[in-house]
């Protein structure tokens, strides 16, 4: 089988690494470099982690990204990953921590409710002011993304049966046909055509354009004192839901930056536009930061980083057949990069055998328990 792939984030190149195994025909196009420092995939980490408020599906399928992630170590030859343990934080009347526990009770999964007045014994660079109630799990750590899609993408063009083509804007797809046409007027065939182009998706699809929504965000990267990066080298991750903000943590694991974002989505923005950020842009976020975490006033900020999730309107998922010989991927709605290596092997493994397409957009969804068979 030979597949034509449209995109080189985490997604695109983990697919492409998926049917590289088997021993199929790919054809990768990426507008940018490879890997593209436009991507959603390209950050210094992202996070992995069971609590899911109520998505069991997604809850479910954690424990297969992990052995899909350990596979793909194997494959790279390194393991790009540190665990963390997952803290999961709320207060002012939100209960996502608390749904997060009970879901996974489900499943066998379980989280530790811990006293709020020992929060500060147990981990003292927190505050926790406004937290109301706090649950831990040892599982979760950080996948060092940027890396990740570096090194994929090095694997890649190693194989003898994959053909990269950076710097290539992909101007239309014919999905029914399984063709594309480049912008320099090149035409390429293939058995199938995936397209995997995050927040350029729309550009390429625009009926899906309505249900895929491009989603500029803002995070912060902040310059600790020694002794406070010292701890939080040692620290969890932190999920906190306070009801106006969706804080999340990344502790500067392996020499990483230390990381703060909000959750929240603005599904507003264009990817192509010039990514200038400040302060402003987030001022809720630091207000929360400044009240949660001990010495947050002697930080300063390293950097801000602009990037874009695709957004659906139930953050499911969608990783759909469109027509006779194509596929659109966009696995995002900013939790889809713990699943990177899982969508991708799982949709190779689809393309191949010519297993049931809805099952799989289901599963793929978080809606069925086992991947499709």
């Amino acid at each position: 089988m030979k597949a034509i792939i449209v995109g080189g984030g985490i997604m695109g190149l983990s697919t492409a690494w998926g049917l590289a195994r088997d021993g199929h025909e790919v054809e990768l196009f990426e507008q940018g470099p490879l890997p593209n420092p436009l991507a959603s995939s390209m950050d210094e980490h992202r996070l992995i982690r069971h609590p899911y408020g109520d998505h069991v599906g997604y809850a479910r399928l954690i424990d297969d990204a992990y052995a899909t992630w350990d596979l793909l170590w194997q494959d790279l030859g390194q393991r790009l990953y540190a665990p963390t343990g997952t803290l999961a934080l709320t207060g002012n009347g939100a209960d996502w921590a608390e749904r997060s526990a009970a879901t996974l009770a489900t499943i066998g999964k379980s989280m530790t409710e811990l006293p709020v007045a020992d929060l500060r014994h147990r981990f003292p660079q927190i505050e926790a002011k406004g937290v109301e109630r706090a649950f831990w799990i040892d599982s979760g750590g950080v996948l060092f993304a940027q890396d990740i899609v570096t090194a994929l993408a090095q694997h890649l063009a190693r194989q003898p049966r994959v053909h990269l083509h950076p710097h290539t804007t992909v101007r239309a797809v014919d999905l029914e046909y399984g063709r594309i046409v480049t912008e320099a007027g090149a035409a390429h065939a293939a058995d199938v055509v995936v397209v995997a182009a995050g927040a350029w998706v729309g550009r390429l699809l625009p009926d899906l354009g309505r249900r895929l929504i491009p989603s500029r965000q803002v995070v912060i990267y902040f310059d600790l004192p020694d002794e406070d990066r010292a701890a939080w080298a040692r620290g969890p991750m932190i999920i906190e839901k306070t009801g106006d903000v969706g804080l999340y943590l990344v502790p500067p694991m392996e020499g990483r930056g230390f990381k703060v974002g909000d959750h929240e989505f603005s599904r507003s923005g264009d990817p192509t536009a010039k990514r200038a950020a400040s302060e402003d842009d987030i001022r809720p976020l630091l207000n929360r930061c400044r009240s949660l975490l001990r010495g947050f006033d002697r930080w300063r900020t390293d950097r801000l980083k602009v990037c874009f999730y695709t957004v659906t309107e139930d953050e499911r998922f969608v990783v759909e057949k469109q027509a006779a010989c194509g596929w659109v991927m966009s696995p995002c709605s900013g939790h889809g990069f713990k699943f990177g290596a899982l969508m991708g092997l799982e949709l190779a493994r689809t393309l191949a055998s010519g297993r049931d397409s809805t099952a799989h957009a289901r599963w793929a969804a978080g809606l069925e328990a086992i991947a499709p068979t």
